[in-house]
């Protein structure tokens, strides 16, 4: 998985809007902690595919 631009500005955007749980690209991590968004990190598709369907 590749990284998106200004992924830190997008989850907190995502955050505002309700989400509360986000499957990003490892390059995307960010820094501090979003409050009220649960952040999984995967390196490849697979592991995406795999962690929702385990949620």
């Amino acid at each position: 998985m590749r990284p998106a631009p200004r992924g830190q500005e997008r989850l907190k955007e995502a955050a505002k809007l309700g989400f509360s749980v986000a499957v990003v690209p490892k390059a995307n991590v960010p820094k501090k902690p979003i409050e009220g968004l649960t952040i999984h990190a995967v390196e490849r598709i697979e592991q995406a595919i795999e962690l929702v369907r385990s949620l």
